[in-house]
């Protein structure tokens, strides 16, 4: 079976149903292939945090040493598989140079502008399209349980703050008052009022609905096989349900990204970053606002329905295995920071890979070789966030317009 689009789409998480949104809104006919569901990868359970706040790159002076030293600590917050793979010693490698504090800064800069041209997007998509996903704007607080993580903290806040992020240093008896779930024992708390969160899941179904009905044609359970290629072109790909033609591809396929555009001859430096989210029945006492128990690196997010605490960052490849040990870390230290959780009512467990670049800035560019393809992947920890803005400079791009933003810094020339 043929299908003909200006542009296909592959992979439907939130990259790429927010391509399609302002695609379609371009006036061009889009389809989307998806080899599971609607938001059945990385998309679908995680946080839902959109954080302009998280600027600062993965790849930052001492993070690499810090995981090292975790590596003989399964429970850790960040986790390296030891394993030999040549991929993940070249990406270490990259991380490596990439956390040097003149590429930190630098990062942290374009990463900051993305933030923030993407909460705005969100604000739009709000008014214009009135989308149903429980987006508030209540801001993430950051909670400190050590006397050193708070001093550790006020270091990245002046960062922060240098590079006009907004943000409040709140001391003991101020973090309780803004939320009083929280344990006394705690020193003090970062507090980031113009951050937002939404269900991720509620949010991704609830725009795919509006792309049908701006005649976009979205195809589940169609897994993507091969490319067929011409002159320097793709001309259409094969799947279990037939081709589809069109005449630009976008491959934003999270995580699969990279074995996909091997198919083409390409390696992409981005390695699958797992992480966990535990769903439990929204408790009485229940924080107002999106949390994060810094030294445990777990975030906590209040949802309609449930609570969700999302946390750790495991290099282990393409793993889908749920290691009960991390879940439990998870639980434990939400335990340290909240008061009444004793005994959560569990209603799902959750894990998914996340796509990593060394640098932590994503990619967003054609393949080389192939003039109608661009892959746009390796978000990391900022999918959901970064989802609106990602989209609409991929709309521009294709549409041979001025884009919002320079998409210099997005370029896979970066990695060479």
């Amino acid at each position: 079976m043929n299908h003909d689009a200006d542009v296909l789409i592959i992979g439907c998480g939130a990259i790429g149903v927010c391509s399609a949104y302002y695609l379609a809104k371009q006036g061009l006919r889009v389809s989307i292939v998806e080899k599971g569901e609607i938001a059945s990868g990385c998309s679908g359970a995680n946080a839902g945090l959109i954080v302009a706040s998280h600027s600062i790159p993965m790849a930052a002076p001492g993070v690499l040493s810090q995981a090292l030293k975790w590596m003989l600590k399964p429970a850790s917050p960040f986790y390296i598989k030891p394993r030999f793979d040549a991929a993940l010693f070249s990406w270490l490698w990259q991380f490596r140079k990439s956390s040097a504090l003149k590429r930190m800064h630098e990062g942290l800069r374009v990463l900051r502008d993305l933030n923030y041209a993407s909460l705005e997007l969100f604000d739009r998509l709000i008014r214009e399209e009135s989308l149903e996903y429980n987006y508030q704007k209540k801001g993430w607080l950051m909670v400190y349980m050590t006397e050193q993580g708070f001093k550790q903290s006020l270091k990245e806040a002046e960062i922060l703050h240098s590079s006009d992020i907004e943000l409040e240093i709140l001391n003991v008896e101020e973090t309780l008052e803004m939320e009083p779930t929280l344990r006394p024992e705690i020193c003090g708390g970062v507090f980031f009022p113009g951050d937002a969160h939404l269900d991720p899941a509620n949010f991704i179904q609830a725009l795919a609905e509006r792309l049908e009905e701006l005649g976009v044609n979205i195809q589940t359970e169609t897994e993507l096989l091969e490319f067929k290629t011409s002159g320097g072109s793709i001309t259409a790909v094969r799947t279990n349900r037939g081709d589809f033609r069109a005449k630009q591809f976008l491959l934003t396929s999270g995580a699969w990204t990279s074995a996909l555009v091997k198919k083409l001859g390409l390696r992409l430096p981005v390695q699958p970053a797992k992480g966990y989210s535990i769903s439990a029945k929204r408790p009485d006492t229940c924080p107002e606002r999106p949390l994060y128990l810094s030294e445990a690196k777990v975030a906590v997010t209040p949802l309609e329905d449930v609570l969700r605490f999302a946390g750790t960052l495991e290099l282990t490849g393409m793993d889908f295995s749920i290691n009960p040990r991390r879940m439990k870390a998870i639980i434990e230290a939400a335990k340290v920071y909240l008061r009444q959780i004793e005994d959560l009512g569990i209603v799902k467990t959750w894990c998914g890979l996340r796509p990593c670049t060394p640098d932590g800035l994503p990619i967003i560019d054609f393949i080389p070789g192939y003039k109608n393809m661009i892959v746009a992947t390796g978000h990391g920890m900022l999918g959901i966030t970064l989802a609106p803005i990602t989209g609409k400079l991929i709309s521009q791009l294709i549409c041979e317009q001025i884009p919002d933003l320079s998409l210099n810094p997005f370029r896979l020339t970066r990695f060479r």
